[in-house]
């Protein structure tokens, strides 16, 4: 539901009779305070806000303001007081229900919707800063074509007429020839994007996601017959991540925190054991933390299943020749390879028996190495052998409509698209919702592929890297504005399918909807299409006549069934449940290989808030600092206190992080909480473009990781790149916010020793 400003013919006289003050027109006027109060006087605060052509914004070097009519508001719209409207989040893939207030026509505030099974009503610093990417000063607010080497304004009548010669009816285009690169995409916006490839004869859709599950869910699906069983984080008595940092970057974060807060309630909260080579926001909550070397974590889980088995403590046993595999992973062999010790593994291991049930997980750090896999198979080898088939791991209902479901992004894809753009296999590009010239590696020459294709045009908000290699731009509407149903890849209880609709008038007239713009491109190529006037209409007319294992609980005639949808802002479906089905698979796991001249480990970190870079032009997400080093408005390499002194760096000095295909030059940050042998760099900076917020901010390591694959799946392995660092010379000021590290005697936070502390945790 839509809040609309209107303008009675009162007012557009009044406002006639003001522009004509002294015979000038008043978007010409400078408006001061002495005016601004002269109007006020006249016809009270009303009249000075009705509008007359005055900017929305003001500026300390213009002196200009510009107010937005509202004077009529619709009935049932209270001025002063704020609506709020049902919607879903559009900033991460998980699809979180959103309530969001609207007063005088404007959105303000951004909350969860209680009503949905995915957050709860809570939301995330993602989720909160919706506002500030709808409201942000660099959006792109007119279709733009390139004319010899720039981008310049033009009509949509001159953008569309280009479309239709480029890929309309008698366009001569070959369907194969075409292609569509996006992020994660789910609902209705699926369903056109895979009518309008259908319609030009190609199957060529490229859905990339840096930040993935992709490896996890590959396991899920052979070991169990799921590829995102449901998790039950507040049955298990111990949590045992091997990397996956659920709290902030891992399937849903939001719904994870509310399961974690569950997890720990009570007098017999859980257990949380992180393993990883960098500490990540789970990994500081962790009860123990423990620092494996990268891309030994497979070895790590293999040990750790060995032991419980030779020690009975398994409650499902597995075949003979599985324990004979097992045998080589002994604890002596094991901590050799991973670096950790014989006694935390037993520790771990006894922690998994006594605290049962359990729940063992993967994420990022594990998954995307070249043995990525078999390293997660050996994770999911622990939850076979400790039963927790069924109790902390259980099927998870699927959306009923396939067509409707997500289609997860990957970095497959990316590899994929890389490929054919090297063989020069494209001649048309649509993308949306991505930015592969920014989040692929310098090796696989992407931007030189993209400058070899014919046409690309580009669905965007934002000027970012892909947008401005785009031979046509189309300007699309923000979260806030535009139509669309979004149906989560990972739903934790039946699944629903979320309504997202516009929570304000856009702001900028020529700017339109991608539902829209696709609508406009099938119209082009076929008349199936023809009656529907727009996306809105086909939504509605989609929803309201689906199946009613799909409308689940909303019922009543068409018009009831819109308005509670509208009302409710997502729909409980009837979702399509098969039992898991748990079976071993073939590990071949391998270690990797070490690099005399590369001895470091790279560790390229996502992180909430900047997430894979698509929110570093939100200054809100700029400015929150780091969850563990507090640093903001740039990037850092963080560094092992020993590995710092054998540099001779200390935080804020500058050093050379070398791979085989690049290098960038980036500030120390010295923490504990890092493997002595690891590097990590977060990504989200380093943009070439994308705005003031985030051009040449910091660095970004994806550029310089190494053209590697993850054996069995085809992804990217993005945390198998190894490295070397070097001491630069240069120092500066490490900007951040959590101000001095050091308590100077005063005893803020109290501390144990280490004795006291063993005691606590049963060792004594």
């Amino acid at each position: 539901m839509v809040v609309r400003a209107t303008v009675g013919s009162v007012i557009s006289k009044l406002c006639e009779s003001l522009n004509n003050i002294n015979g000038e027109s008043m978007s010409n006027v400078k408006v001061n305070r002495r005016k601004f109060l002269k109007m006020l006087g006249w016809g009270g605060a009303g009249t000075a806000l009705a509008g007359c052509d005055m900017p929305t914004t003001i500026t300390l070097e213009e002196g200009k303001e510009e107010v937005v009519s509202y004077l009529m508001p619709e009935e049932y719209v209270i001025p002063g007081i704020g609506v709020w409207y049902a919607s879903t989040c559009t900033q991460c893939e998980a699809g979180c229900g959103l309530h969001g207030r609207v007063r005088e026509g404007r959105v303000l505030k951004l909350e969860g919707n209680p009503d949905s099974p995915i957050n709860h009503g809570n939301t995330c610093l993602m989720g909160q800063s919706g506002v500030q990417a709808h409201y942000n000063p660099d959006r792109i607010t007119t279709p733009m074509m390139r004319k010899g080497s720039t981008l310049q304004s033009v009509t949509w009548d001159e953008a569309m007429t280009e479309l239709d010669k480029r890929i309309g009816a008698n366009s001569g285009v070959k369907g194969g020839r075409v292609g569509m690169v996006t992020g994660t995409i789910s609902g209705h916006q699926s369903v056109i994007v895979d009518e309008l490839m259908s319609s030009l004869g190609s199957e060529n859709h490229y859905v990339t996601e840096v930040v993935n599950t992709s490896v996890w869910s590959a396991v899920c699906r052979d070991m169990l017959g799921d590829e995102l069983p449901k998790l039950n984080y507040d049955k298990a008595g111990v949590i045992l991540s091997f990397g996956a940092d659920f709290m902030a970057t891992w399937t849903s974060p939001v719904h994870n925190m509310g399961e974690y807060a569950k997890f720990r309630k009570g007098e017999e909260r859980g257990t949380l054991i992180q393993i990883e080579p960098k500490m990540t926001l789970t990994g500081a909550n962790a009860d123990l933390w423990i620092a494996a070397k990268p891309g030994t974590e497979g070895a790590l889980a293999l040990g750790i299943a060995n032991f419980i088995l030779d020690r009975g403590w398994n409650l499902v046993d597995v075949p003979s020749h599985v324990r004979k595999t097992l045998k080589i992973y002994n604890l002596e062999a094991v901590e050799k390879v991973t670096g950790v010790s014989a006694d935390k593994i037993k520790r771990v291991a006894a922690i998994l028996s006594e605290r049962a049930p359990s729940l063992v997980i993967a994420g990022a750090s594990t998954e995307n190495h070249e043995n990525g896999y078999d390293a997660v198979a050996a994770v999911m080898l622990l939850n076979l052998i400790l039963g927790n088939v069924g109790e902390t791991i259980e099927a998870n209902s699927r959306f009923p409509e396939k067509s409707l479901r997500a289609k997860q992004g990957g970095t497959s894809d990316l590899l994929l698209l890389a490929k054919a753009l090297k063989e020069k296999k494209l001649d048309v590009l649509f993308t949306y919702n991505t930015n592969p010239s920014y989040s692929a590696p310098d090796a696989l020459q992407i931007n030189k592929g993209l400058s070899d294709v014919g046409f690309k045009v580009a669905f965007s908000m934002f000027p970012d890297e892909t947008t401005l290699r785009a031979d046509l731009v189309l300007p699309i509407y923000s979260g806030m504005e535009d139509w669309g149903t979004h149906v989560a890849a990972y739903q934790p209880a039946e699944p629903i399918l979320g309504l997202q609709q516009p929570l304000m008038e856009p702001l900028h007239k020529e700017t339109r909807g991608f539902g829209d713009i696709i609508l406009s491109l099938l119209k082009m190529r076929s008349k199936d299409f023809d009656n529907f006037a727009d996306y809105y209409g086909y939504i509605q007319t989609a929803i309201v006549n689906m199946p009613s294992n799909v409308t689940g609980n909303v019922t009543g005639d068409q018009t009831d069934m819109w308005t509670n949808i509208l009302q409710s802002g997502l729909i409980n479906a009837k979702g399509e449940k098969a039992p898991l089905s748990p079976r071993l698979v073939e590990m071949r796991y391998k270690p990797q290989v070490e690099d005399s001249r590369y001895p470091m480990h790279l560790v390229p970190s996502a992180r909430l808030g900047l997430w894979d870079g698509r929110h570093a032009n939100i200054p809100w997400l700029q400015e929150a600092p780091d969850q563990i080093s507090k640093v903001v408005w740039g990037s850092w390499a963080e560094l092992h206190p020993k590995k710092a002194l054998e540099l001779g760096v200390k935080n804020g000095d500058y050093v050379r992080v070398s791979s085989a295909s690049g290098s960038v030059e980036v500030q120390v940050y010295v923490h504990k909480g890092i493997h002595p042998d690891a590097v990590a760099v977060p990504i989200g900076q380093g943009h070439e473009d994308f705005g003031r917020y985030a051009k040449s901010r910091g660095v970004n390591p994806l550029k310089m990781l190494n053209p590697l694959m993850e054996r069995r799946t085809g992804e990217l392995a993005t945390h198998a790149t190894r490295v070397s660092v070097s001491k630069t010379h240069k120092t500066d000021v490490l900007v951040k916010m959590g101000g001095s590290e050091v308590q100077v005697g005063r005893r803020f936070v109290r501390t144990i020793s280490a004795d006291a502390l063993r005691r606590t945790e049963g060792e004594a």
